[in-house]
């Protein structure tokens, strides 16, 4: 192709060549027709969609080296795609119509967690461009995925949907405002990527232009630099990860409104400012903020720069819970007695390979830890 650029043309045809690797089946086999383990790749798309596909064959992939295709990749790059245009449809439903440029609130109108998400998806774009620009095709994608997926769609949705359910208000408009800034930047950030699915939500938003593909590609801007409530929201949204995270260890159904006590220096992160996210988004009938706080009758749940404590009582049926550990008990010392009578038998500790019986004295430990957790538990649920 250079020769012949060369030649006919009278100039390079390219500045660079990227030599990807090898695509090789899911057990790291060459593809091949003797082997029968090729793909067609117009059966996969067919079935999963052509940005399924780019998706699967460009995540995780690094320079020079060969990558394994599976269905499970493409499956999962299926259910990304299902994640943006779920996402996608409920924001474009939300976004009234009126809003047909592209402006973005000022700077004083904006509330913490649009902020947060403006800093995130400029930083964002800066890594992303990075990463192209020295052909990290696969950190790039990776780095879109958890953006798009774990912070646009878990949680700046979620933090913002009280506002637009508050139809024609400044707050709704100004959270309309910044969620289309971003879904759209997003989307202009993975085209490259996902033609197709970018292209279809991009001309459903607010956007300037014919097309995305001719559009300007997002760019770092000063103006988006909010380090300080960067740093207060993603405190906030680590109490609340915290927090959901210890009501499902403990099964405690999201209906079910507890009171939350928070210990913290961090005054601006937990405060009257953002209360309404934890009422929201961790089940909170009311927070309280002491400078101490010790009860033994609260769960503890210690996040950054945070303490919480939520009363045992709001969050669990005690008569209930105690009858449930009380089963426990038993099942556990069931099964110390059985390890117990097998231990004892001298017939089987003269026969069994030594591994095996080291292995029941392990789980006997095990079981021991546990009846005493148990135990502790039980003790304490009933002095409340």
């Amino acid at each position: 192709m250079i020769t012949m650029g060369m030649e006919c043309m009278k100039e390079r045809p390219f500045e660079h060549v990227f030599i990807h690797g090898l695509v090789r089946d899911a057990q790291g086999r060459k593809m091949s027709k003797s082997l029968g383990n090729g793909i067609d790749p117009m059966i996969i798309i067919d079935q999963y969609g052509a940005d399924a596909l780019r998706f699967a064959l460009l995540n995780g992939i690094s320079p020079g080296n060969d990558m394994r295709f599976s269905q499970e990749k493409v499956e999962s790059a299926r259910n990304f795609t299902n994640k943006i245009w779920n996402a996608s449809r409920f924001a474009i439903m939300n976004i009234p119509e009126s809003i047909k440029d592209t402006k973005l609130p000022d700077s004083k109108d904006l509330r913490l967690e649009d902020k947060w998400i403006l800093s995130k998806f400029n930083t964002l774009v800066k890594e992303v461009t990075d990463n192209l620009e020295k052909y990290e095709l696969g950190v790039a994608i990776a780095k879109l995925y958890d953006f798009i997926w774990s912070v646009l769609c878990d949680w700046y949705i979620e933090l913002i949907k009280p506002r637009l359910f508050d139809k024609g208000s400044v707050d709704c408009e100004n959270a309309c405002r910044v969620l289309a800034y971003v879904l759209r930047g997003s989307m202009e950030t993975l085209h490259p990527f996902m033609p197709f699915i970018t292209e279809t939500i991009w001309q459903s938003l607010p956007h300037d232009g014919e097309s995305i593909m001719i559009s300007s590609y997002p760019t770092y801007s000063s103006d988006f630099v909010f380090d300080e409530d960067e740093k207060t929201m993603e405190l906030v949204i680590s109490a609340i990860r915290a927090i959901r995270n210890r009501r499902a260890e403990m099964n405690v159904a999201p209906s079910k409104k507890t009171k939350l006590f928070i210990v913290s220096n961090e005054k601006t992160a937990f405060s009257k400012d953002t209360e309404y996210f934890f009422q929201k988004l961790a089940s909170a009938a009311e927070v309280e903020y002491p400078n101490e706080f010790t009860d033994d009758t609260c769960v503890r749940i210690i996040s950054d720069k945070a303490v919480i404590f939520i009363p045992l009582a709001e969050m669990l049926d005690i008569s209930k819970e105690i009858a449930r550990l009380e089963e426990e008990r038993k099942k556990m010392l069931d099964e110390i007695d059985r390890i117990d009578r097998k231990l004892s038998n001298e017939g089987f500790v003269a026969k069994a390979p030594a591994a095996v019986v080291e292995g029941e004295k392990a789980k006997r430990v095990g079981y021991c830890d546990k009846l005493a957790l148990i135990e502790d538990n039980i003790a304490k649920y009933k002095n409340i």
